[in-house]
């Protein structure tokens, strides 16, 4: 088994002053030119306020702002027309959910001669697409990858359904839910399915109480609890599915690999964010002891945040090489 560090295209490319930045494809790099935002997108102008720094940003503790900021991101970057949300549901932060993406992709091309491959002969798994329908956005119109979500939620999938739907992406991205809660793929992987590639942004927490006090310990750092302002208990929002489950991100990454053993020859590469450093070893313990032939975890870094995800595959090298040659290369014609 081969458990390497991230290699240097899946890691996030750092400044001569050490200050931790996104990855060099990532669109979100440097500063928003807000008045290009609030042209495509002019509503944003509400929303607009300057920093203690004299900047112009947005006020992250209003989930309103952060919801029509999200939307005219995905115009602007992504071409992405139409995009809203339920109220309460997890508005995730763009940046960091487009450098996962990257990393994946830069794990795929090193799999592949140095190639990234692109197009909808790569057949993308999201595991809790959530209402937002972030990453199979992001992936289709970056890579042009096919994606499936799933989720467990009825609302957060009706939501998905519309985002796709009003912007005509249908043909690349369908959405499955998951029926059982106590599973993760089965049900969801049919027996005639490939994937290249799952990914997974596993719920952080273990508690609803958990998560509010994660909200109140970000404001008290930010500096922004003020006794004379109601802020919100979810910074980003989120339903229970989304931010916690029974043993928080270690139990479900735990189960989420026990499973993925089960499906071992319908995916090539398995993948989830790790939020929280100390979980990683115990996964790769696990995944050691369930039998994974190559184990990858890349660092990712945004500003003072750091995350990692941990990728696997049960393939050898003859069956990532057969896999390759019959699904990511090329048809002539």
């Amino acid at each position: 088994m081969n458990v390497p560090k991230a290699n240097s295209q899946s890691r996030a490319a750092k400044p001569a002053s050490g200050t931790a930045t996104l990855h060099p494809r990532n669109r979100h790099t440097g500063r928003y030119d807000f008045p290009a935002l609030i042209a495509a997108s002019p509503e944003l102008a509400e929303y607009v306020i300057l920093n203690p720094y004299g900047k112009e940003s947005i006020d992250f503790a209003n989930p309103d702002a952060v919801r029509v900021f999200n939307r005219a991101l995905l115009k602007q970057f992504y071409g992405i027309a139409h995009w809203d949300i339920p109220a309460g549901y997890l508005c995730p932060p763009i940046p960091g959910r487009a450098d996962y993406l990257h990393g994946l992709a830069d794990l795929l091309a090193t799999q592949n001669a140095g190639e990234i491959p692109r197009g909808a002969r790569i057949h993308a798994l999201d595991i809790g697409t959530g209402a937002s329908c972030i990453y199979p956005l992001i992936g289709l119109r970056e890579y042009g990858w096919r994606f499936t979500g799933s989720d467990i939620d009825a609302i957060a999938l009706a939501s998905a359904r519309t985002i796709v739907a009003a912007n005509g992406l249908g043909k690349n991205i369908t959405l499955r839910q998951q029926t059982d809660s106590r599973h993760i793929f089965e049900k969801i992987v049919q027996p005639d399915d490939r994937f290249d590639i799952t990914l997974c942004n596993p719920p952080f927490h273990a508690s609803q109480a958990e998560a509010n006090s994660g909200s109140q310990r970000k404001w008290r750092n930010l500096g922004k609890l003020d006794p004379k302002r109601k802020l919100p208990a979810l910074n980003f929002g989120g339903q229970a599915a989304e931010l916690w489950c029974e043993g928080g991100e270690a139990a479900f990454i735990a189960r989420l690999a026990d499973e993925s053993r089960g499906v071992a020859e319908q995916v090539c590469w398995f993948s989830t964010l790790v939020s929280k450093a100390g979980n990683v070893q115990p996964l790769l313990a696990r995944l050691k002891k369930l039998g994974a032939h190559q184990i990858q975890v890349s660092d990712m870094s945004q500003g003072q945040k750091r995350s990692r995800f941990v990728a696997w595959t049960f393939l050898n090298e003859a069956q990532q090489n057969e896999w390759r040659s019959t699904r990511w290369k090329r048809q002539p014609g």
